[in-house]
């Protein structure tokens, strides 16, 4: 995310390549899935949870006493106590008492290849940290675009050991780009069409502007997105969040994108001045409630500003328990990366406390003004786990004032929204995807229980988290 050097971007997707070939040679006689028939797939079997509850994020509550059949990679029914069920006569069944479903887990913001190639990783070999945790679907918001294709691809291939990725354009920025592997330089307005036209050949979901990009760019991307029918987000940096806003931008990544643009002129003056802001100001009420009237949907990513920038060096967030899921190439190279980035950022610890805690208090004012909020870390970041950082992404987002029913929402139906998936993913519902996350203890009594996490149906494939661990290297 900060840091200017990359890596060749044809040396990175040869090497992607390689890392692909061995690691299908590596995974082809792990046993990651509960066997449902002998040799049948998932597009071949059938799942039957009983009597178990069910979280709807539309209606923001628990459902009591259901039960959820899947056939193949589909959910085809959810049904009451005593109504008729169809039992398909080849279905394991699942006894769902006292355990709740969730929809899956979607992480909407994370990088398949930034960072992981910077520690000689390839994106497939932490994509099963992001299953094990209950995510099963993530956007990659900014990689190298081939490279982030074929973990793309991969994970495709193997749904039982890998989250559905879907993909997003280089970083739209500056000349030169901040990151010149996962950047792409855009200066001429009248050029950003040509750039669509390549754009539209790789299948991307996602346009994303970059920091470096100025106003009368980065509305020349919004209006071409938008004719295109493309979900245009940004990380705001020389084009500030009013003009993104009033030009049309329908998302903002990074708490930052929206903190950054409160902050009056005579406040800046004073010392400490970004953990001692008054979000009562008029230019944050008029920001948030144009955020609000216009829906934009804002990705705080509390986890990256919490364990990267401003507190990596707490000692409950350098010795999380979630840091030591990763692969031993990402855990060293993690403080590597903090050193070149200058974090911690922001001076004093309790400087850095007070700016930590205006983050997750400007969170909640924007959810309580009706503002969209999405739930994204920036994983693979220092100290960001792939796919464990969601649940305390979730933790951030209830301490920041969402209920644990919004948090989830913002998980998982939400999240569906952006991408364009609300009608397959972010709900457990019939003519979904089968995408369930089967927890032991209720999350809405306390968002800490979306850990307890019994097992993961992706794409119909019943996986589980011991199993999925198994495939990522420690070493």
């Amino acid at each position: 995310m900060f840091n200017l050097l990359k890596l060749n971007l044809v040396s990175v997707a040869i090497g992607l390549s390689r890392r692909l070939f061995r690691s299908r040679v590596i995974y082809s006689g792990a046993i990651l899935c509960l066997t449902l028939t002998s040799g049948a797939s998932a597009a071949q079997t059938s799942v039957v949870i009983e009597h178990c509850s069910v979280f709807d994020p539309e209606a923001g509550k628990v459902l009591p006493d259901r039960t959820i059949v899947v056939r193949g990679t589909q959910i085809v029914q959810v049904v009451g106590a005593g109504e008729i069920v169809d039992f398909p006569a080849d279905a394991t069944r699942i006894d769902g008492r006292g355990k709740f479903a969730l929809p899956g887990l979607i992480d909407a913001h994370t990088h398949v290849v930034h960072v992981l190639d910077y520690a000689h990783l390839t994106g497939d070999v932490v994509l099963p940290l992001y299953l094990a945790a209950g995510v099963t679907s993530i956007r990659s918001t900014g990689d190298e675009i081939v490279a982030a294709t074929l973990v793309a691809r991969s994970a495709a291939a193997h749904p039982e050991r890998s989250p559905r990725v879907f993909t997003c354009s280089p970083l739209l920025d500056a000349d030169p780009p901040i990151h010149r592997g996962a950047g792409q330089a855009v200066t001429d307005p009248a050029k950003v069409s040509a750039l669509f036209d390549d754009l539209a050949r790789w299948n991307v979901t996602t346009v994303k502007i970059y920091a470096g990009t100025d106003r009368p760019v980065g509305k020349a991307i919004i209006d071409e997105s938008h004719r295109r029918g493309l979900f245009v987000t940004a990380h705001l940096g020389r084009y500030s969040a009013q003009h993104a806003v009033a030009d049309g931008v329908d998302g903002l990544e990074h708490i930052w994108s929206v903190f950054n643009y409160v902050i009056p002129a005579e406040a800046a003056k004073q010392p400490g001045h970004r953990g001692r802001l008054d979000l009562s100001n008029e230019l944050c009420e008029s920001l948030v409630a144009e955020l609000a009237r216009r829906k934009v949907f804002v990705d705080p990513t509390l986890a990256v500003f919490r364990n990267m920038l401003l507190l990596p060096d707490v000692p409950e967030v350098h010795d999380h328990p979630d840091n030591a899921l990763v692969p031993r190439a990402l855990r060293e190279f993690w403080p590597v990366y903090l050193q070149r980035s200058g974090c911690p950022q922001g001076g004093p610890l309790e400087d850095r406390r007070r700016e930590f805690a205006k983050f997750q208090e400007l969170t909640g004012k924007m959810h309580r003004a009706g503002v969209p909020l999405l739930a994204g870390t920036d994983a693979a970041e220092p100290q960001v786990t792939p796919g464990f950082s969601l649940h305390q992404e979730l933790e951030m987002l209830v301490e920041s004032g969402l209920p644990p029913a919004a948090a989830l929402c913002a998980a998982t139906l939400t999240n569906a929204t952006v991408l364009g998936e609300k009608d397959h993913l972010g709900s457990i519902s019939a003519g979904k995807m089968a995408d369930i996350v089967l927890v032991t203890a209720n999350p809405l009594d306390d968002i800490r229980h979306t850990r307890r996490i019994e097992l993961v149906i992706h794409q119909g494939h019943v996986c589980r988290p011991d199993a999925l661990m198994k495939l990522v290297p420690r070493e």
